[in-house]
């Protein structure tokens, strides 16, 4: 009698990498990465055309904050890390304003910053600065370039829990709708505030293309430069810093070695005199009952991982 040969399963992939998924990364890169540039240089040259005013200012400044929000609070705080807990219904919100922000369906996000946090500043992260061979060369890559073609973090892997949200689900589907509607909405404001078609076009770059670009490079940033430049308040094993006076622009993401340490955490500032626009709002959700479950550290645990001076 011979033994029976057990044949076990190959371990899960962690990423997937084939031409396929290149090309739809290089369209991407084109469409949301590279065409926001183009936008915002038409931007500066309409003006010759219609005026900068009233109207481009709130869409603009509206669009930043509402998108901002979607991608700090929904993709990041509530998708990625679990901080909290809310409604299906703010859910879904969340989820369709992050999407407006042009920056990769909700569960693809999910899974790139997961697989950023597991392997942050060593191999394997997909847009760390310190892995290169020049400062130039890393910040260049870690603010842009990475996105051309990278390797795709199996969502089964990283992102199951969202693979079973029907709603998450549904909304990462229509991914270039949102988009699309991201970019209606103010053109169709200006052309009714303005009733003219520059009204509209105006609305479009600069409540759109021009809004899509300032968010991108405010978050790009965090990826690139505060994992290079800033203060480190806490133990980490990576390389992330704070850069509090980006706070207010960055609606909180700028408090980045405060997330690092704590990844759990809604609040990123941790104090409350540290601006961070994104708790705000979960705070405000939770005082009218739409948040709960917070995971605020303790000021044990914060202690407990507070550098010292050795000085």
């Amino acid at each position: 009698m011979t033994d029976a040969v057990i044949e076990r399963p190959e371990p899960r992939r962690k990423t997937i990498s084939s031409p396929y998924i290149h090309k739809l990364q290089r369209r991407h890169f084109l469409l949301f990465d590279i065409a926001p540039i183009a936008g915002t240089a038409a931007a500066a040259a309409f003006l010759w055309v219609h005026p900068f005013g009233w109207t481009e200012g709130a869409l603009l400044f509206g669009g930043w904050l509402l998108t901002g929000l979607g991608v700090t609070v929904g993709y990041h705080r509530l998708f990625t890390h679990r901080t909290f807990k809310t409604t299906p219904a703010v859910q879904a919100v969340l989820a369709v304003l992050g999407s407006m922000a042009g920056q990769g369906p909700v569960i693809s996000w999910v899974a790139l910053h997961r697989r950023h946090h597991e392997y942050s500043d060593r191999e394997g992260d997909p847009h760390s600065p310190n892995l290169s061979e020049s400062v130039l060369a890393g910040l260049v890559h870690s603010h842009f370039l990475w996105m051309r073609r990278h390797e795709y973090p199996n969502v089964v892997h990283y992102a199951p829990d969202l693979i079973r949200n029907k709603a998450v689900v549904k909304v990462a589907r229509g991914y270039y709708w949102w988009v699309l509607l991201g970019l209606a909405v103010p053109t169709v404001i200006g052309g009714l505030v303005d009733l003219s078609w520059q009204g509209a076009v105006s609305g479009l770059l600069w409540g759109g293309l021009v809004r899509i670009f300032v968010l991108e490079h405010i978050v790009w940033a965090i990826n690139s430069f505060l994992h290079l430049y800033g203060t480190k308040p806490y133990e980490s094993r990576e390389n992330s810093r704070n850069g509090g006076i980006f706070a207010l622009v960055s609606l909180g993401e700028s408090w980045h070695n405060n997330h690092h340490a704590f990844p759990e955490s809604p609040s990123f500032g941790l104090d409350w005199y540290r601006l961070d626009p994104g708790f705000w709002l979960i705070t405000a959700l939770h005082r009218i009952g739409w948040a709960w479950d917070l995971k605020v550290p303790s000021d044990e645990r914060r202690e407990s991982r507070r550098i010292r001076s050795t000085s």
